[in-house]
């Protein structure tokens, strides 16, 4: 181009259509529908060589690869029962409904009343658990897409309030997702650059995770006080339609698949080889079960892997390269502080989850991974912490954030973006914070 200030003019218009258009989806039309004309452009124009737009999608390649893996793996499990049966167990017994006759006990409160909150509390503490594990084995995508309808479905069961449980869904899928290179795209592109192995990864991450859990629940249980006490439906309301209730049998055969392909990253990236092999040979095995079974078809599993948004990925990939080498990473140096002690990593971590909620978790952590890299392991981890709890500032702050709520207004339970905002600013500091500071304390004692 014909000055560095119009190639970054442009290539921050470019990330912003593509964002705008992620955000809206125009028609139900894909994310790439934007960002690979925007990335050729930019390549057309010169606003990002050829050479470092296919460096970028040569980086990207294993990743995407990864999770287009993981997604079939996900659906498959859905399609096995997986999510019907979690339904069941979390819609269980239905709680007696608020006494209708006035009386109470000497504390005024009815008798129901005290039912609804302990098995509202119950409903909620059992949505954490499947939501936090699903997050990290399945990723995120599953808990958004897969999970969450069910958990909506199980709150109209028991005639509760499904805020505080939706809530529970959208913010797990962004802040459970700290444990395993497989539990989000952003954990997959922080593992290429950590130079750590999968095991490694985990134990380093694994008090960060339940940190950030354990935050999350104490503050969305408080902030949600009101809707925990509120006395249940009489029994019948908001039961699901026909065909939306689960079974009683467990997909014995789908967890154990999920269990060793699990234990397939660890081995895999212990012996060197490419985690996603391990992904692939789990799907494998259930696209070969269902397909003998006629459960399924090759185009239906073509379709779950979403090729669409691998292909987004990659080409916000290369408009996130074209905005850092136009300025943005020069911009944002300074402001990353070095070093792995506590007040670097807590600097880093909030710079990561500021810019996440500002313009995105992606090109937050393909814009600053570069930048935290020289600094080791810890550093690239402290990024990590930022951009996947970050998100949970902003209805924008992450694709998953967008999909979710997208998934609320099909099940009429959409939230304001002044009450998801009011629930992020009290929970996304100390999750950073306290998560932060298990990271230091994993870095002091694992190494």
């Amino acid at each position: 181009m014909h000055s560095e200030a119009a190639a970054e003019a442009l290539s921050a218009a470019a990330l912003a259509v593509v964002l705008g258009w992620a955000a809206r989806r125009p028609r139900d039309w894909p994310e790439a529908a934007a960002a690979v004309p925007a990335a050729a452009l930019l390549i057309a124009l010169g606003a990002v060589t050829p050479g470092a737009a296919l460096t970028e999608a040569r980086r990207l390649g294993p990743v995407v690869g990864f999770l287009g893996c993981v997604l079939v793996l996900a659906k498959l499990c859905a399609d096995e029962g997986v999510f019907r049966y979690l339904g069941a167990w979390l819609a269980g017994s239905r709680p007696e409904p608020a006494a209708r006759d006035g009386r109470g006990d000497a504390g005024g409160a009815l008798p129901g009343e005290r039912n609804a909150h302990g098995d509202t509390v119950r409903l909620l503490g059992r949505v954490f658990l499947v939501a936090a594990v699903t997050t990290a084995v399945l990723s995120l995508d599953a808990t958004v897409i897969l999970l969450t309808p069910v958990v909506l479905i199980a709150a109209r069961r028991r005639g509760v309030r499904a805020r505080p449980h939706a809530y529970a869904c959208g913010h797990l899928a962004n802040s459970a997702s700290l444990l395993l290179p497989v539990s989000n795209l952003t954990n997959l592109l922080a593992f290429t650059v950590s130079g750590l192995s999968f095991g490694k990864f985990a134990a380093l991450m694994a008090l960060p995770w339940l940190t950030a859990i354990g935050v999350e629940y104490t503050v969305l249980r408080w902030h949600f006080r009101a809707d925990l006490r509120r006395a249940p439906a009489l029994p019948g309301a908001g039961l699901p339609a026909e065909g939306e209730d689960g079974g009683d049998a467990a997909p014995v055969f789908a967890l154990v698949v999920v269990a060793v392909t699990l234990a397939g990253f660890v081995v895999a990236s212990a012996a060197g080889v490419n985690p996603a092999w391990a992904a692939l040979g789990g799907a494998v095995i259930l696209a070969l079960r269902a397909l003998t079974r006629g459960e399924t078809s090759p185009a239906s599993i073509a379709r779950s892997a979403d090729v669409p948004f691998l292909l987004f990925v990659v080409g916000l990939g290369v408009v996130v390269t074209a905005v850092a080498d136009n300025g943005l990473a020069a911009g944002l140096g300074p402001a990353v502080v070095p070093g792995t002690s506590l007040p670097a990593l807590l600097a880093v971590a909030a710079l990561s989850a500021g810019l996440a909620a500002l313009v995105n978790n992606l090109p937050a952590v393909l814009v600053l991974l570069p930048l935290a890299a020289p600094s080791g392991a810890g550093a690239v981890l402290a990024v990590l912490i930022g951009v996947n709890i970050g998100p949970n500032l902003t209805c924008t702050g992450s694709l998953a954030t967008l999909l979710w709520r997208r998934v609320l207004r099909d099940y009429d339970a959409d939230v304001t973006l002044g009450e998801f905002t009011g629930a992020g600013i009290r929970t996304v500091p100390p999750a950073v914070f306290l998560s932060v500071v298990a990271l230091w304390l994993g870095l002091m004692t694992i190494g």
